[in-house]
C-alpha cells in the first residue's frame, strides 16, 4: 500500500480520540479499510499489508484508540449490521 493510499485511508476514515478506552479492533479496522478500498475504487491489500503500514505510521493495530468517522465509516456499519437500518 503506498504512503499516499494510507495517509488518504486514514485522514478521510479514522480519527484519534484519546479520551476513549477503546479502539477499533483488527476485524473493524479491516472492515472500515475494505469499505473504504470499495468506495474508492482501489483494491484492497491484504491484512498483513495494512496492520505493517499501521506500525510503519506509529499506530498500534491492537490498542489504538481509534474510532472511524466519514462515508467509510457510514457503509462499513450499515454493511456489517443491515438489521439497523
Amino acid at each position: 500500500m503506498s504512503a499516499t493510499h494510507f495517509d488518504r485511508f486514514l485522514a478521510e476514515s479514522v480519527t484519534p480520540r484519546r479520551d476513549s478506552e477503546t479502539g477499533l479492533g483488527r476485524d473493524e479496522l479491516y472492515g472500515l479499510y475494505t469499505s473504504w478500498c470499495l468506495m474508492n475504487h482501489i483494491e484492497p491489500e491484504e491484512p498483513a499489508s495494512l496492520w505493517k503500514a499501521m506500525k510503519g505510521h506509529g499506530i498500534a493495530v491492537e490498542h489504538n484508540h481509534l474510532n472511524m468517522t466519514g462515508p467509510a465509516a457510514a457503509d462499513y456499519i450499515v454493511s456489517s449490521a443491515p438489521d439497523l437500518v
